[in-house]
């Protein structure tokens, strides 16, 4: 790499996979992608720094120790100890680097591994203080409490690009309850709702200001309201007689009888209230609220001063203050016999199943709940046009994810949820005043230690070690304590761009040198992961993008067109083919099988004839031509007839070649991985062609003369530009 330092630079980004899992086919496909763009660079006169990355905190490696440690919940880990804990989880990050050093080595990906950036380094950790220090100072990092995705069992919120990651398709309860109103004897607000566990913190119900409702009677004389445009779906085609008719807005107000006890609270609450959120899509036109375990909910608690009622504790289940039956129980669980309750009292209208997407977590696959909880946030809604605008700037490769996909992501985006109530991970660098509550977030190890009390010169900056450090107050002279959370995950490889250099601290002239990177690529889900975090935190921190391209992969599917799951048995591992069939069969069925954009399904049989279409093919001509060249002693370096006096199929199939060179260099300049080999292919097709009238591969044998020497020399010239355009997409030569 050192014969091109002073070439013009093409700056890759490389995205950090976590070691703590062997790699999969889906890892060798992200790697051969990266490989032939910054291969081609550097054969087009780039210098390509390679540097690696390794992703070491978070939920996927916490996952991972507890299950070896049988941990099932925090009170067991923090009875194992914390440290023991961080020290188990420094073992496992790097459990299977040497897997993934041996397939990156045999795939042929070219990249520095010896001088990786790893997210868990103090000087990783320290750009990201830094990071953070300046959203602080631009007051985009704040302290709120909102609802929020919440995983029980993991015992924290997570982020909404997180939760985009875990959507499974659930069939849940959907439920018509009859609420009760007051001083109307045998009428009822008729009430939908998909989480029968939310009702016993009910308190309120909403309409829409401007729906038509309308007040029916049953065949029992009770009466029920509900919105008119909802009766078909509820009533077919008898529906009950009308017997009075409302606006949404004469219904504020109207207060009906506590479903359950809820406790005493000084705040109004049980009666009607108006939201822009109501729909008559589903359901009746009437929302039941728990401002505890929704957003709109939330909200509308808010604008109304409503209790917040939770009933149900941090590890999902009903605390025991709760008067009924389920108390104690996890939530999900609870709503059979919530159903049975109402059922019993005369309150169920109507109990079915209701298939919907649903989020889980996406490390330990629990249903996620959604709780009012305290958090930290980046205010990433104050730099949402700032990110629109920079999503412009990049060139995406399928182009459609610029406005769809991603544009559609920056659209709806939300404050980023930055806190984790977790163990592993970059801790938040925010410490409280135990005494006036003042706040102050550290930028950096030297502010620490100037600000701390006796912080050890080798301090390492992960919990517990840094939470014992103590700051002085400024305000009061207290005594300030760091707050306990640790941050995302992904806000850490979103700080790649800067803190991989170890910016703003040291190599102040790399981090200019290689900020924006030219080029990245990763699976299509890291639209809601790695790009959008690099997006936010280079917004947030120079207001430009991170990178200028971005090239998005499609899944992998088996063979039999599932997704590739071990307990499907249907995952391919990766050795089995570069044993048999070789690295660079692999690569190039990989590369011309489909466009990298487009879902793909592995088949083995695909390898093989990848191996004879184009290598195949190629072995063959070379097998020709060295076995004639050799017999008669050609030396096709010497005497070779100029380009114009030889034969007009010696003329063709050197412009075929050229034509060839500029339609690959097009193709590679605008990241069309699959179109340039391809076209690679069409050529040996072409060379076969050539081979079937060139004179001296007609006639094998015969004396020499000038058309030979000109057939041997052009098939030469030929084989030598074929591998060397072929190089990025095959380096080992078949």
């Amino acid at each position: 790499m050192e014969m091109y330092k002073d070439a013009p630079p093409f700056v890759f980004l490389e995205g950090p996979p976590f070691a703590n899992a062997p790699p999969g086919v889906h890892h060798v496909l992200a790697r051969i992608m990266k490989d032939a763009v910054c291969r081609y660079k550097t054969m087009t006169g780039h210098y390509v720094l390679r540097k690696a990355g390794w992703d070491t905190h978070g939920l996927p490696v916490e996952y991972q120790v507890e299950k070896q440690l049988n941990i099932t919940n925090k009170a067991e880990l923090e009875a194992y100890g914390v440290q023991n804990f961080i020290e188990k989880c420094k073992e496992n990050v790097f459990q299977f680097e040497q897997d993934w050093r041996e397939m990156t080595e045999r795939i042929g990906f070219w990249v520095n591994l010896d001088e990786a950036y790893i997210t868990l380094s103090n000087d990783y950790i320290e750009s990201v203080w830094w990071v953070l220090r300046q959203a602080w100072d631009k007051e985009l990092l704040y302290q709120g409490h909102k609802v929020q995705p919440y995983c029980y069992r993991c015992g924290t919120t997570l982020a909404s690009h997180e939760v985009a990651l875990g959507y499974q398709e659930v069939a849940d309860p959907s439920i018509f309850v009859r609420f009760p109103l007051k001083n109307r004897e045998n009428t009822y607000l008729l009430v939908w709702t998909t989480t029968p566990w939310t009702l016993p913190s009910n308190v309120a119900v909403a309409v829409g200001e401007d729906y038509d409702y309308v007040a029916v009677e049953e065949h029992n004389g009770q009466q029920l309201i509900l919105a008119k445009e909802c009766m078909p779906s509820l009533f077919g085609d008898e529906p009950p007689q009308i017997v009075e008719t409302y606006k949404g807005t004469d219904l504020r107000d109207w207060e009906y009888e506590p479903l359950f006890d809820s406790g005493e609270h000084p705040e109004k609450s049980h009666y009607v209230v108006t939201g822009d959120f109501v729909t008559t899509t589903e359901g009746s036109g009437l929302v039941h609220i728990a401002p505890a375990f929704g957003q709109d909910d939330y909200d509308i608690g808010q604008k109304y001063n409503l209790p917040l009622v939770q009933l149900v504790g941090a590890d999902g289940r009903f605390v025991s203050e709760v008067k009924e039956s389920w108390a104690g129980e996890y939530v999900k669980d609870a709503d059979p016999q919530i159903i049975e309750n109402l059922d019993g009292r005369g309150l169920l209208f109507k109990a079915t199943e209701y298939t919907h997407q649903y989020p889980f977590c996406w490390r330990c696959d629990t249903p996620l709940l959604y709780y009012a909880r305290e958090s930290w946030f980046i205010r990433t809604t104050a730099i949402r046009d700032q990110m629109h605008q920079h999503n412009q700037e990049i060139n995406w490769y399928p182009e459609h994810i610029k406005d769809g996909r991603f544009g559609n992501w920056l659209e709806n985006n939300i404050d980023w949820g930055l806190s984790r109530e977790r163990y592993w991970g970059t801790p938040l660098p925010v410490w409280a005043c135990d005494d006036c509550g003042h706040q102050h977030c550290v930028g950096s190890i030297a502010e620490l230690k100037s600000l701390g009390t006796d912080v050890p010169d080798d301090i390492e900056l992960h919990r517990p070690y840094v939470d014992d450090v103590v700051l002085n107050c400024k305000k009061c002279s207290g005594t300030m304590h760091r707050v306990q959370d640790v941050i995302d995950c992904w806000f850490d490889s979103g700080c790649a761009h800067t803190a991989q250099w170890h910016y703003p601290f040291e190599n102040k002239e790399l981090f200019e040198q290689a900020y924006p990177a030219d080029f990245i690529s990763e699976a299509i889900d890291q639209t809601r992961g790695w790009f959008y975090s690099l997006l936010a935190t280079s917004t947030l921190l120079y207001d430009k993008p991170a990178y200028k391209n971005c090239l998005c992969l499609e899944l992998i599917l088996a063979a039999d067109g599932q997704k590739m799951s071990k307990s499907r048995g249907n995952t391919v591992d990766p050795w089995t083919i570069l044993d048999e069939q070789g690295a660079d069969a692999m690569r190039w069925y990989m590369f011309t099988g489909s466009p990298p954009w487009a879902q793909r399904t592995f088949k083995i049989d695909g390898v093989d004839e990848a191996l004879k279409k184009f290598m195949g093919t190629l072995q063959n001509v070379y097998s020709f031509f060295v076995m004639y060249a050799n017999l008669e002693q050609i030396d096709v370096l010497q005497d070779t007839p100029p380009v114009a006096e030889r034969t007009v199929v010696d003329r063709w199939i050197l412009s075929r070649l050229h034509t060839l060179i500029d339609g690959v260099r097009d193709e590679m300049e605008n990241y069309q991985l699959t179109n340039a080999p391809r076209a690679i292919e069409a050529f040996m097709r072409d060379l076969s062609n050539w081979m079937s009238v060139a004179p001296a591969t007609v006639s094998g044998v015969q004396k020499a003369g000038p058309d030979k020497q000109a057939d041997y020399a052009t098939l030469y010239e030929v084989l030598v530009t074929v591998v060397k355009i072929a190089a990025p997409f095959v380096p080992f030569g078949g």
